[in-house]
């Protein structure tokens, strides 16, 4: 049962669900499952992932986005995540929040990829008011002219969810794994990932950010900490319905096994990859 942590009239409910070291593959078909399957808002806060994975958009290409020799000889994974946005390379020093809404509980929002875009802006110059220069500038969160968040988005007829992988702070060395993309806002100006990037970390602890965006989405919902819901199941739509996580092994670039069921018990969040397939895999929560 969810505790309430802010309760304020009037406003739309939203279940708040904190995770610490979830791998991002898991979070996105928890993602997934809650925008297609449920009718509540969630706000999803991870807390690093567990190990360094590249993640692209819906329709990014490896071999445009990706250093493929490197990632080989290191064995990096590649997901395809079922939202559209850039590429990035996420760690144990990446925060994820997203926001899944019912387009009804915050109807002074457009179901556009801009408008949302400017309501989340909104909401984290909150989060960062009196700490940097915070800005939107085109699809990024930067301070000054350097980017610390990247957003992605998925819209469906009633819903959408908003998702952002915040730096706090990054690995020198994993930026070599990532190509300057062909297609890059104006405001990068050619700059390399190493002067275009900067980290949260000189502006605020993990601790305070996570606290202060928590904050914030109780200016506009009302919040309950809470659990996810328990025994869904959950089948990911085909590739051309934005969906289908492809990993890079040492083999040719492959789809996962489908479908992906998602189970819910207490704190452990059970997939199994497949029909029947030996391999399950757990992970425990971290509230």
């Amino acid at each position: 049962m969810g505790t309430r942590k802010v309760g304020n009239v009037g406003l739309p409910l939203m279940n708040i669900i904190r995770m610490k070291g979830v791998p991002i593959l898991h979070q996105l078909h928890i993602e997934e499952c809650l925008l297609r399957t449920s009718s509540d808002n969630w706000c999803i806060i991870n807390d690093g992932t567990n190990k360094p994975n590249i993640v692209m958009g819906i329709s990014g290409k490896p071999s445009e986005l990706v250093e493929i020799t490197p990632v080989l000889q290191h064995n990096i994974p590649v997901i395809r995540r079922f939202t559209g946005g850039g590429t990035v390379i996420v760690d144990d020093g990446t925060i994820f929040v997203s926001f899944i809404c019912n387009k009804d509980d915050v109807p002074h929002v457009q179901p556009y990829p801009r408008p949302i875009m400017s309501w989340s802006s909104l909401l984290y110059s909150k989060v960062f008011h009196g700490v940097a220069d915070f800005k939107l500038r085109e699809n990024d969160y930067v301070f000054g002219v350097r980017k610390f968040g990247g957003n992605a988005q998925s819209i469906t007829k009633n819903r959408w969810i908003h998702h952002t992988s915040f730096l706090w702070d990054y690995k020198t060395h994993n930026m070599s794994y990532l190509k300057l993309p062909k297609r890059a806002p104006e405001y990068r100006l050619a700059r390399d990932h190493l002067d275009f990037i900067c980290p949260i970390k000189d502006y605020l602890s993990r601790s305070d950010f996570i606290s202060k965006t928590i904050d914030a989405a109780a200016t506009c919902f009302s919040l309950t900490s809470t659990q996810p819901p328990l025994n869904l199941e959950f089948n990911p739509t085909s590739s051309s319905d934005c969906i289908g996580f492809v990993m890079l092994t040492l083999m040719p670039l492959q789809f996962l096994p489908a479908p992906v069921i998602a189970s819910f018990s207490s704190n452990i969040v059970t997939f199994k990859y497949g029909e029947g397939e030996a391999e399950n895999q757990e992970i425990r929560e971290h509230w």
